[in-house]
């Protein structure tokens, strides 16, 4: 959730909630509606050379100053041991990972990158969410982009990738690429994330199997899809409502604001918040989703964010701020899954207080990210410096979900992520799931505290054999808060 303002001196200051779960960071911001205004002091001196031990000095300087567990960063780390920024960093907040505080959330990426993402979801690639489903050896499409070159190639949900190319005469299957590099060798397979690159995939789907040859385009992403993201579902007399929202950027407002209002219009307050492979964004976005979900609650706390002892100035919180689209949902059904962090772990919690039991998180375990950013600019070498530096809570002061919030919520119900059914499809697991609590009935199984998730894998626990998203080592900014990408 991203927050931005520009300080007098050469550097943009953003406060951000941590919003991806692939092994890096993310991008969400808290504050009451404006940035939360930080100064940093001493600043970093900026230099026309950008070369790395400068480049180093200013990652330092950042933790030194901002990091949330200070406490927890390791002394006597020579810079000059590493041969680039992440490594550095990784490194210096290493002691925090360890103890499940910092999961690969400090980090150093490309301003312009992440800005046109934030702005619009604008991104290079096949537009799809990929998942290893190591059982069967094969990628498995979780989602595809409708503006993205792999839904015009006919890839959508459900189809599965099992064999890549660069020609159809050089094609490796999936069995093979990880027998030889591992998981890491589908990523290398799929090739860089540039418009231009062009491979040929062998799918298989309902229509049978065949190759086709996708090129890697940028793209912009509909944060609200036209053919699923937002639909009113009937059933028993009943109206549902049904959001599916992908991420948190600036563009997903005034459809949520359509969504609600459509909600609000058909009297509708039971309704199913679909962020099971949601990994963040933009923290505007999110309390927008607070004012929309806070009909009646005007003043009343939606989050709160909580600073290190010295910079304790620093500390915010979002009061709901509803509009003439809110609703006063009598329930919600979160769905979730490892993947489901950040701002959307943020939107989940702070409803927790107000709703209770009439409330569940349903699917998995989401991956548990209470903490957040705050970026810091160096423009003249395009490096976005993002440092764990707050702690985010709701208006009970909960903030202590690292193990992901499932442990948080009584009545969370388990359920599969069914990729033969579309997403807003109320035969799919999750969705009919979240139907049948709203509908009033007990949920059969609850999720396993802190068993699924990325919390597990990010500790070192081996693979599930569950097919899990696929994500690379060094995330681009899009895979941040998509994790599975490509």
């Amino acid at each position: 959730m991203t927050k931005s303002r520009q300080s007098l001196t050469a550097m943009t200051l953003a406060a951000l909630l941590l919003a991806s779960c692939g092994g890096g960071g993310g991008d969400s911001s808290l504050g009451s509606g404006g940035p939360v205004t930080v100064t940093p002091t001493p600043t970093p001196t900026p230099t026309a050379n950008c070369a790395l031990a400068a480049r180093q000095n200013f990652a330092r300087a950042v933790i030194d100053e901002w990091y949330l567990f200070p406490g927890d960063v390791a002394a006597g780390v020579n810079p000059a041991s590493f041969s680039d920024v992440q490594s550095y960093i990784d490194a210096l907040v290493a002691p925090a990972r360890a103890l499940n505080k910092d999961r690969f959330f400090t980090y150093i990426t490309s301003i312009a990158e992440e800005n046109a993402f934030l702005s619009s979801g604008s991104s290079a690639g096949f537009g799809v969410r990929l998942v290893y489903d190591a059982a069967n050896q094969r990628l498995l499409i979780a989602e595809a982009y409708e503006s993205a070159p792999a839904f015009a190639a006919g890839i959508d949900r459900g189809t599965a990738i099992i064999a890549i190319g660069t020609t159809s005469s050089n094609l490796r299957t999936i069995a093979e690429i990880v027998a030889a590099e591992g998981t890491a060798g589908i990523t290398s397979a799929l090739g860089p994330s540039d418009p231009g690159v062009t491979r040929v995939l062998r799918i298989a789907d309902a229509a049978g199997t065949r190759d086709v040859t996708v090129t890697k385009a940028d793209y912009a992403l509909d944060p609200v899809s036209d053919r699923y993201g937002a639909r009113i579902i009937s059933e028993g007399g009943r109206n549902y409502g049904y959001l599916n929202l992908r991420t948190f950027i600036g563009s997903a407002d005034d459809q949520l604001r359509a969504a609600f209002a459509d909600f609000r219009a058909q009297g509708v307050t039971d309704i199913v918040i679909d962020f099971r492979y949601n990994g963040g964004g933009l923290v505007s976005t999110a309390n927008l989703m607070g004012d929309l979900l806070g009909a009646g609650r005007s003043g009343q706390i939606f989050s709160q964010t909580l600073f290190r002892a010295s910079k304790s100035a620093e500390n915010d919180e979002h009061r709901f701020a509803p509009g003439s689209q809110s609703i006063a949902p009598t329930r919600i059904a979160f769905i979730g899954t490892g993947s489901t962090a950040s701002a959307s772990e943020l939107v989940i919690n702070s409803m927790l207080p107000y709703l209770g039991a009439n409330m569940t998180l349903v699917g998995g375990n989401t991956f548990g990210k209470p903490v957040g950013q705050i970026a810091l600019d160096r423009a003249e070498c395009d490096d976005r410096m993002r440092v764990v530096a707050f702690a985010t809570g709701n208006a009970a002061g909960q903030s202590d979900y690292y193990d992901g919030l499932a442990p948080k919520i009584a009545n969370s119900c388990a359920a599969g992520d069914d990729l033969n059914f579309p997403l807003g499809d109320p035969r799919e697991a999750s969705i009919r799931t979240a139907i049948d609590f709203l509908a009033g009935n007990a949920c059969t199984t609850r999720i396993a505290e802190a068993s699924v998730g990325a919390a597990a894998r990010s500790s070192g626990a081996p693979m599930s054999a569950e097919p899990e998203m696929l994500v690379p080592d060094r995330p681009s900014a899009a895979q941040r808060e998509l994790p599975g990408l490509f």
